[in-house]
């Protein structure tokens, strides 16, 4: 007993306690803009419920604007190498990011308590789209500068101005990418937790009064872009009292302000990543609102080969063996990433079918923040022990296994467990469960590359690959947006949708749903593994 003991506080001490003893007061700053990001979770349940009682759109629709509300997040190119060629001034653009979050918020209050002249601005549906672009706008703004913060936060010298080992400050790499991923998640946690409060006896409530809850929803929203602006201003107070340290300890302010300047001079403008960002910024907007057919299609596919090129360029500067193991995890988790998910339908079904209410949602979406939260420290050192790859097939092993619950769910799995259980593993059950198994495996996978690009990526071209080599990893979500697309064009699942006098206008269709939910977890279990196995056999093998 004495020895297990002890090997438990050991393993505490190491994956806990160990990455609270590596945390900086300079990694705060980064940190509470990622927390900001984390916080945007608070509309993830009443998002839901509007779209369902207020707007007459279908889950194709929802699909397709998955894949234009991820699209902003390709815009990480060209402000990613902004913020380098910004570096001093880089914390005006959290205060612009910060407007277009707050203006997302405001349209949604406005539409939630039904204001009267915006109908007769734009219909609401348009609005409604209006206010899904903007949020994600503003958040890939807010997101390079966290990145490019995340570098900067990390010391290079210690209090009396000496130069840190190499194996010190790679640590500190690590541990501050974590950190930004626990900021995120301990966020959804916390919004989790009061979006519990807030829907509590919503069900009860006339659909008249339901609005005015979800206005208060969004009006609280509005204290997200506050966290990030406070962010940055504490990064630049930090930043001032350490240079006048310096300067005290007989350091000239040049000599103390190179002290936070990126190694390697100024960094020169590279126009490639504007004149591709500008391709993207016209390719979508010319193919978006024309009524060419698979216009999505070839947006996406313009986007990609303009990524393709500037990730070509930005590895020219890295040696060509960590040239082609960065392609090979990228192209891995990009396929990891890409596979399509159920859609809207799955959700429709557990509010229809299950009476799955607002205030459990917030159980579940507090469930999965608070055990990834966890995951993250008890998965640390698998992370820090085992490859990229080894984890990405790890993960997709798990996510076919962890999708059975949910496809069991769909066929009645617990009209028999509940009789057999006196009640107890009921649906609702069955849910928890799922979703205690499943939600530490969904923030793992990006970690290891991010502490990566931190390590090897030249330091004055830090926040140019954190944005290149996210925008990649992020068309991947586009891509698995057109894909749950074209799932639900094959599968049609509809919801019930009521007339202004109650009758039903459209009747609710379930009957495709399993096949959905058996193909969705098909593809997601098999695809990353065959790629994988490919990347392996190839000159782009990973071995980091």
């Amino acid at each position: 007993m004495i020895r297990l003991w002890a090997g438990l506080r050991g393993w505490f001490d190491a994956v806990v306690l160990d990455l609270a003893r590596q945390m900086r007061w300079s990694f705060l700053p980064p940190l509470m803009v990622y927390f900001a990001y984390g916080a945007s979770g608070i509309t993830s349940v009443v998002g839901t419920f509007f779209v369902k009682d207020y707007l007459d759109v279908s889950a194709v629709f929802l699909a397709g604007l998955g894949f234009w509300v991820g699209l902003p997040w390709a815009l990480k190119m060209p402000m990613g190498h902004l913020v380098d060629l910004l570096w001093r001034w880089k914390w005006l653009l959290v205060f612009f990011g910060a407007g277009l979050i707050a203006a997302s918020f405001a349209i949604m209050y406005g539409l939630a308590t039904r204001v009267d002249w915006m109908p007769g601005v734009m219909p609401v549906t348009a609005w409604f789209v209006l206010a899904s672009l903007l949020s994600p706008t503003g958040y890939v703004l807010q997101d390079a500068v966290a990145d490019a913060l995340s570098v900067e936060a990390v010391p290079k010298v210690d209090e009396s101005g000496h130069p840190l080992e190499e194996t010190t400050v790679r640590a500190l790499h690590t541990t501050m990418q974590t950190l930004g991923r626990v900021a995120l998640i301990g966020a959804l946690s916390a919004v989790a937790a009061l979006n519990i409060t807030l829907f509590a006896g919503i069900e009860d409530l006339p659909d008249s009064a339901k609005g005015a809850v979800y206005g208060r929803i969004y009006l609280i929203g509005l204290a997200i872009p506050v966290i990030s602006v406070s962010g940055v201003l504490l990064a630049k107070w930090q930043q001032n009292r350490q240079i006048a340290a310096l300067i005290r300890r007989g350091q000239s302010r040049t000599e103390a302000e190179a002290h936070f300047a990126p190694e390697g001079g100024e960094t020169k403008p590279n126009w490639a990543y504007f004149i591709g960002g500008g391709l993207f910024i016209a390719i979508s907007i010319t193919l978006g609102l024309s009524d060419l057919p698979y216009a999505q299609e070839m947006i996406f596919a313009g986007s990609l080969a303009i990524v393709l090129y500037l990730m070509r360029q930005l590895l020219a500067v890295l040696e060509p063996a960590k040239a082609r193991a960065l392609v090979g995890t990228a192209i891995i988790i990009f396929v990891f990433r890409a596979t399509p998910l159920p859609g809207a339908g799955a959700t429709w079904f557990t509010i229809d079918e299950l009476d799955f209410d607002p205030q459990f949602l917030a159980v579940l979406s507090l469930i999965t923040s608070v055990l990834t939260l966890v995951g993250m420290f008890v998965l640390r050192p698998l992370m820090a022990n085992h490859t990229i790859v080894y984890i990405v097939v790890l993960l997709s092993l798990a996510a076919g296994l962890l999708s059975l619950p949910n496809i069991g769910l769909y066929y009645g799995i617990q009209n028999w467990t509940a009789p057999l259980t006196g009640g107890l593993v009921d649906a609702r059950f069955i849910a928890i469960l799922d979703t205690a198994m499943e939600s530490p495996l969904g923030q793992v996978a990006m970690i290891p590359m991010l502490a990566w690009i931190a390590r090897n990526a030249p330091d004055n071209l830090k926040a140019t690959f954190f944005a290149v080599m996210a925008s990649f990893t992020n068309l991947a979500l586009s891509a698995s947006s057109l894909g749950t697309k074209y799932l639900n064009q094959v599968f049609t699942v509809t919801r019930q949708v009521k007339a202004p006098d109650g009758s039903p206008q459209v009747p609710a269709d379930y009957s495709q749903l399993g096949l959905l939910l058996i193909v969705v977890a098909v593809i997601g279990t098999v695809v990353p593994l065959i790629v994988v196995e490919l990347v392996q056999r190839s000159r782009l093998r990973s071995n980091d």
